[in-house]
């Protein structure tokens, strides 16, 4: 087991180590059970805003699923040059669905879907093929403000699930706060005071308690899973095609967004180990991204990217094992092959799910300020950087109307917390003269970047 050496957390499992398969099984149905809600969410709102029917809603949401399940199964254990040998777990993010949305309602979803096809894997396929290029760009100043910044953005998020979700007739309801409340407590209860299993799976247990407590008070609504059926076979061009220049712009501009973020994700999840991603890793992460991306857009599934909260779940329960997450890619896929069962692991209410992606969102930050705190000397330069970077960043998030008055295409760019806390920190890390500038400084003589920092040994 490993030891907190130099940030590396005590591990469980260390990230080639199998445990036995009644625990895989339990360990990948905990990182399903916290992601799948939001994963399938993003289908459901733009369903909903180009006005789909049921039929073709629960066939997006099922190819979510299913291209969810094979790009995490595929940054487990790789083929080629594709995946990262980490454990990521992929699923469509909150990125793309303003966008998604917009330009469905506008252009129709073959756009969207032309718009996917064109712009995955050439831009995000060709930030992975090109990045031992830029990785000095990417210092540990650079990523773990990314890192901070994921985790900070998802906590309104999670608020307004363990609220009851936005727009629900009883948001903020005392029945939703304290379901929340119940799964919170339960998750960190286990983790922090017990061991073994129980520690493990702390969060699945806290969601299982919650929603337990929530059928007796009416909050699960099992009707989509009797509407449901048993098995539905993707359908290649189900919405068509169509490749508009406004979508096609505004969708490489997200991509890049996801390319981000993908950095900010690893970089958290190997902070398990206290290091950063190696160039192989980010290559095969980011190339992951991309094509999946635009293999799904043809089967209608939107954008896949890794996914936050289950970064923060390696690190709060110690369990880093690639094939620990293989396992969740295979739940996800084989969900995705039936919607029924899809639709049954969906019943989970939003504020059962809320108090999981609340702790998840919380240890994502964490993450992230630990990469900076062990790697970056905080001097005055530094200090400026996280500030400017962190303020703009969370300032975008609280107030998006403050840039409404910029053209449709810099709002949709501008107005996303992720990149403009990236951008802001890697123009300045880039221009301002220091130790973490690539560009004024020579390296130090025992340099600590994205793949050499000091990881403990120990077994």
């Amino acid at each position: 087991m490993a030891t907190d050496t130099d940030g590396e957390i005590d591990l469980e499992y260390e990230l080639d180590d199998r445990p036995p398969w009644p625990k895989s099984l339990l360990l990948g149905l905990q990182h399903v059970a916290v992601m799948i809600v939001p994963a399938t969410a993003v289908a459901f709102i733009v369903a909903g805003a180009v006005g789909l029917s049921a039929g073709d809603t629960a066939y997006i949401v099922q190819m979510v699923l299913l291209f969810s399940g094979l790009a995490t199964v595929l940054q487990a254990y790789t083929v080629g040059p594709v995946g990262a040998k980490l454990p990521i777990v992929m699923g469509t993010s909150f990125t793309f669905v303003g966008a998604a949305s917009s330009i469905g309602v506008d252009y129709g979803l073959g756009a969207v879907f032309g718009a996917i096809l064109v712009t995955g894997f050439a831009v995000e396929g060709l930030i992975g093929w090109q990045f031992k290029r830029i990785k000095p760009f990417f210092p540990p100043l650079v990523t773990g403000l990314v890192v901070i910044i994921i985790g900070l953005y998802l906590v309104p998020v999670a608020m307004d699930y363990a609220a009851g979700g936005v727009g629900a007739a009883d948001y903020g309801a005392t029945h939703n706060v304290g379901l929340a409340a119940l799964v919170l407590f339960v998750a960190v209860a286990l983790n922090l005071f017990t061991d073994g299993v129980t520690r493990l799976l702390s969060t699945l247990v806290g969601l299982a308690v919650g929603y337990v407590v929530a059928l007796p008070l009416g909050l699960v609504d099992f009707s989509p899973v009797a509407d449901a059926a048993w098995f539905a076979v993707p359908r290649p061009g189900a919405f068509g095609f169509s490749f508009e220049p406004v979508p096609i712009v505004t969708f490489a501009f997200l991509f890049l967004v996801s390319a981000m973020e993908t950095v900010g994700d690893m970089s958290g999840i190997t902070a398990a180990e206290g290091r950063n991603p190696d160039s192989e890793e980010l290559r095969g992460g980011l190339f992951t991204d991309g094509l999946l991306s635009s293999l799904g857009s043809v089967f209608a599934a939107f954008p896949v990217t890794s996914f936050s909260q289950n970064a923060g779940i390696v690190n709060f329960t110690g369990v880093m094992s690639r094939h620990v997450v293989g396992v969740a890619g295979g739940i996800l896929a084989l969900l995705g092959l039936s919607p029924k069962v899809g639709a049954a692991v969906a019943t989970i209410p939003s504020a059962v799910f809320g108090g999981a992606v609340l702790l998840m969102a919380g240890m994502v930050a964490a993450s992230g300020a630990r990469l900076i705190f062990l790697h970056v000397d905080l001097d005055r330069r530094n200090m400026v950087i996280v500030a400017v970077s962190l303020g703009l960043g969370l300032g975008i998030a609280t107030r998006p109307d403050a840039i409404q008055g910029l053209p449709s295409a810099a709002q949709t760019f501008f107005g996303q917390p992720v990149v403009l806390t990236a951008l802001t920190a890697l123009v300045l890390n880039t221009l301002t003269p220091g130790e973490q500038s690539p560009l004024f400084d020579a390296p130090p003589e025992t340099p600590v970047d994205a793949g050499e920092a000091p990881v403990s040994t120990d077994d």
